[in-house]
């Protein structure tokens, strides 16, 4: 499917992902397409349910658009959810209001475990068209994002049933039968492969896989039931699509300890939640103009956005400055710096607030490089 697109009038955000230097560091939010914004919540309320929405072409391109109507983000990412795959997979996923996910279906047994494979992309076909139809509505504006849950993410939903305290039943199955949860993982990282290459074709101008869960592992498994499946996925990937780069960001939550080991992983970006230092993280992984490293993205608590306007601000500029100076040599690859929150914005927030953490980045940003001299 080749579809003609308007040229990119915005492209801060794959430049940075690039490590390419650019003018101001570019800012977009976890889940900013949602709750907290009263428009989100009409849509929602007309078409009924979350997956009403999530599964209706001209819902899910209103709602991914209607945070860019209100701020200068400078990307939009696709609505939708990271369960749509093993949804896809027969596992028969609902929404009760307020309660968040559920499935219909788990998969803790054999007999579960051998019912699964890499589902028909047709049954996704709702996702793809809401990719080609955001991208010709966001008429070059600024990048689409595509993304979906990891393969460990994925599973322990597939096998608690939803969301989860303690992930007891995900974890008793790792424990007690590896081998099933190493089938189960290989089957979701090539089902999540597919999905985010049909995303690509779609129109999608970079990809993010969100290993939500991953932070629960104990160090050692997590890298043998989160790490190596999401790099199962990265290596199904197509570096870049219609002759342009298509960048990846990979985002674990609580996956600050194993920045060494995700280093290793054949993405641009990684994205850091709130409790890792910003400063350490690039030393470690960050790397020298004109050398090889990751761009880092993240990773202002969400929280912060419940504090009056000026914490908000000055808040967003600690994070700022704990990256420090961005490097501006236009000839060469260098550290770079994506601005988002340490996690998914909380339905509470004031939408004014948003409006200050932009503005406060955007401005503030562009002071920083000001000041900075390359030699």
């Amino acid at each position: 499917m080749s579809t003609t697109f308007a040229p990119l009038q915005n492209d801060t955000f794959l430049r940075a992902c690039l490590r390419q230097a650019t003018d101001h560091t570019p800012i977009w939010l976890m889940r900013q397409a949602g709750r907290y914004l009263p428009e989100y919540r009409a849509t929602r309320a007309q078409a009924g349910s979350f997956m009403g929405l999530a599964t209706d072409v001209d819902y899910a391109t209103e709602v991914t658009l209607q945070p860019l109507e209100r701020y200068a983000l400078d990307a939009a990412i696709l609505f939708s959810d990271i369960l749509t795959v093993p949804d896809a997979m027969g596992l028969g996923l609902s929404f009760a209001q307020g309660e968040g996910p559920k499935f219909e279906k788990t998969v803790r047994t054999e007999a579960d475990v051998a019912m699964l494979a890499v589902p028909d992309m047709n049954k996704l076909r709702y996702v793809f068209d809401a990719v080609t139809s955001i991208r010709k509505a966001l008429n070059g504006r600024v990048p689409l994002i595509g993304f979906s849950g990891s393969p460990w993410t994925l599973a322990c939903y597939m096998v608690e049933g939803g969301g989860s305290d303690d992930y007891r039943m995900v974890k008793t199955l790792m424990y007690q039968r590896p081998d099933l949860m190493h089938r189960v993982l290989a089957i979701n990282a090539d089902a999540v492969a597919l999905y985010l290459r049909t995303q690509i074709e779609a129109g999608a101008q970079a990809v993010m896989v969100f290993d939500s869960w991953g932070g629960v592992l104990a160090d050692g498994n997590f890298q043998s039931f989160s790490l190596a499946y999401t790099k199962r996925v990265l290596d199904q990937l197509p570096k870049a699509y219609n002759g342009q780069r298509i960048p990846r960001i990979v985002f674990t939550k609580g996956g600050g300890l194993w920045l060494d080991d995700m280093n290793t992983l054949d993405c641009d970006v990684l994205g850091l939640d709130w409790t890792v230092n910003l400063a350490r993280a690039r030393a470690a992984v960050g790397g020298e103009v004109g050398g090889p490293g990751k761009a880092l993205q993240g990773n202002l608590d969400p929280n912060v956005l419940f504090a009056a306007p000026e914490q908000v601000a000055a808040e967003a500029v600690k994070v700022l400055e704990r990256f420090g100076k961005p490097h501006t040599d236009r000839h060469s690859t260098g550290p770079t710096h994506i601005f988002n929150l340490g996690h998914g914005i909380s339905q509470f927030t004031p939408p004014e607030n948003v409006q200050v953490l932009v503005e406060t980045v955007h401005a503030h940003s562009r002071q920083m490089r000001r000041h900075a001299h390359t030699p």
